[in-house]
């Protein structure tokens, strides 16, 4: 009885099948406009920074912290996607960071960013000049004068430049997650609703809030007088937006920029940390939620949760137009966001960050979560050089290992020839095509996933040369087995490969196994090397069953191959003849 029709082999819709993705993984690659591999620091060099940790009291950082340091730098790096990178520890105060590649100021700016985030209370707000001594007002001249005194009040456009009004407007605003649009502002008896969230209403003007806030500032709930002194005295608009101590935890009042100069702050005791955040994801713009800038999703630990959820309580009974409404996101000494809790308190263990969208850009907001995804450095890192440097081994280096490549391809191949002679043809077509699937994967990886090929990588590509030949081998020898025994060709290709692919399978786990490991427990170039056999361990498979076996089936059909050609290597009479025999001690056949 005829097997039925679904479970006869269709190896030339195989092959077209394969062939379809070789040909859209190229068209991938030449339309991302590089079609050529990503060299890593070793081929093509790169950019070098010295970081030098800094502490209050001048003493050597503990190396505790400084190891922390280093992982934290190291997973920061892995979370950008540059490939091959180097993070290292050098003497007592220095890390040394060595990133692939031209042009990598922005990775290395990250990599040695602090990131301290904190969540305070504001209790005062003003224009980002000084103020001593002065009376702001509350508009603005028509000849461009002096900046009038800020406004505690969020704008519904969340980050826009201060307007004609007077009211400097946050960068952005907190909000739950699930509830990132706009909603109106709650009622003067409401209390806290499930469903707020820290949009502020676009009806508020300047008008209605308090003289006191348009002509001077109330410190009444300000018990330092010295923060107060500084804040009248700060001026953000300046280079460095950093005021001295802004950044300590451990104050309980202090005075802080905005990241752009346009407004300063007097805030309160830090009410919820950067250690209480859980996760943090860079978020695409939502126009259903009104959102048109990238975003930054916060989600808390449960402790964090609680914390984030009083604060915002407080703030929401806060006289209307207080700037004690308003809850401030500072990172690293800066404010980045202060928005006002007008919809009651946040109790969902989530927020969100967001601003105009010529700020919140998505490398922005990419960069900015993955620093507080992977916490805050333990110290305060300067930068005391920062250098271009040349590759370490150079072109000569590249091409000797090229050509130790080609020397070991040509070998294998010839073997392949003169052992198998024509299904050593399929061997040698199974190698190319799994050299371009490579070449394509290390493409497309470098450009989307900061994949760079340095020296270690291309010693695993040469070495699985020989993984991928061992699985055609263990495959044309099984199919020899069966034509010695006596059997036909053509039904010997489905036997064969029955028996074939379990052991070729078991044989490519072991090593994706191994590879695997190592690229876990192992740092440097040898996770690059284990990189690689990884990825053409499962070329291989890719290659053997979609490929390989498919071609072989095919050429089952034809003269040359199915009735056993001498050329062929697969001629029953030659198999028998070679098959191996032993002797009796007189010299007899057994």
């Amino acid at each position: 009885m005829a097997p039925p029709r679904s479970n006869v082999p269709k190896p030339g819709r195989t092959l077209l099948g394969l062939f379809a993705v070789m040909a859209v993984l190229t068209c991938v690659m030449f339309l991302q406009g590089q079609p050529t591999p990503k060299l890593g620091l070793d081929l093509a060099g790169g950019t070098t920074v010295t970081l030098t940790a800094r502490t209050e009291s001048g003493a050597t950082p503990p190396d505790t912290q400084m190891t922390q340091a280093v992982k934290i730098m190291t997973q920061r790096v892995n979370g950008l996607g540059v490939s091959d990178a180097e993070v290292a520890k050098q003497g007592n105060r220095n890390i040394v960071v060595n990133v692939p590649g031209e042009g990598q100021d922005r990775v290395v700016q990250l990599i040695g960013t602090t990131a301290k985030l904190q969540f305070r209370q504001v209790f005062a707000v003003a224009d980002g000049r000084p103020t001593a001594g002065t009376s702001p007002s509350p508009t603005p001249t028509s000849s461009g004068g002096a900046k009038p005194s800020a406004s505690p009040s969020a704008s519904s456009s969340a980050g826009s430049s201060p307007s004609p009004s007077g009211s400097a407007t946050p960068r952005g605003r907190a909000v739950p997650e699930a509830l990132a649009a706009p909603s109106p502002s709650a009622s003067s008896s409401g209390g806290a609703s499930p469903s707020a969230s820290l949009s502020a209403s676009p009806s508020e003007s300047p008008s209605a809030l308090p003289s006191d806030l348009l002509t001077g500032q109330d410190y009444s709930a300000i018990d330092d007088k010295a923060v107060i002194q500084q804040f009248e005295k700060l001026d953000c608009t300046g280079a460095d937006k950093r005021a001295p101590g802004a950044n300590d935890p451990n104050r309980k009042w202090v005075a802080a920029c905005d990241q752009d100069g346009t407004a300063k702050y007097i805030l309160g005791p830090v009410r919820v940390e950067g250690t209480q955040v859980s996760d943090a994801n860079a978020l695409p713009p939502d126009a259903q939620q009104g959102q048109s800038s990238w975003t930054v999703a916060l989600k808390f630990k449960s402790q964090g949760a609680r914390q984030f959820g009083q604060v915002t309580s407080e703030a929401y009974q806060a006289p209307a137009g207080s700037p004690q409404r308003q809850v401030a996101i500072v990172l690293d000494g800066q404010v980045i966001s202060a928005p006002s809790i007008d919809n009651g308190a946040i109790t969902g263990g989530t927020a969100s960050i967001y601003g105009p969208p010529e700020s919140f850009t998505q490398s922005y907001a990419t960069d900015l979560a993955n620093v507080l995804k992977y916490g805050a450095l333990p110290l305060e890192f300067t930068q005391s050089s920062i250098d271009e440097v040349s590759s370490t081994l150079g072109s000569d280096q590249l091409r000797g290992g090229l050509i130790a490549g080609a020397i070991g391809l040509a070998l294998v191949v010839l073997y392949c020839l003169l052992y198998y002679r024509g299904l050593g043809l399929v061997a040698v077509g199974s190698l190319l095509v799994a050299s371009a699937i490579t070449y394509v994967s290390v493409v497309i990886l470098g450009e989307n996933m900061g994949f760079r090929l340095s020296l270690p990588h291309i010693i695993g590509l040469i070495v699985s040369i020989g993984i991928t030949a061992d699985s055609f081998i263990v495959y044309f020898e099984r199919l020899r087995d069966e034509l010695r025994a006596g059997r036909t060709f053509r039904p010997s290709v489905e036997t064969a490969w029955r028996r074939a692919r379990r052991t070729i399978l078991v044989a490519d786990a072991v090593t994706f196994l191994a590879a695997l490991v190592l690229y876990f427990l192992a740092v440097g170039g040898v996770r690059g090397f284990a990189f690689a056999m990884g990825l053409t361990t499962l070329i291989d498979v890719v290659v053997v069953f979609f490929f390989t076996k498919p071609l072989v089936a095919l050429l089952s059909r034809t003269k040359f191959f199915g009735r056993g050609h001498p050329l062929s290597g697969l001629d029953p009479k030659r198999l028998r003849k070679t098959t191996t025999t032993t002797t009796t001690p007189t010299g007899q056949e057994a």
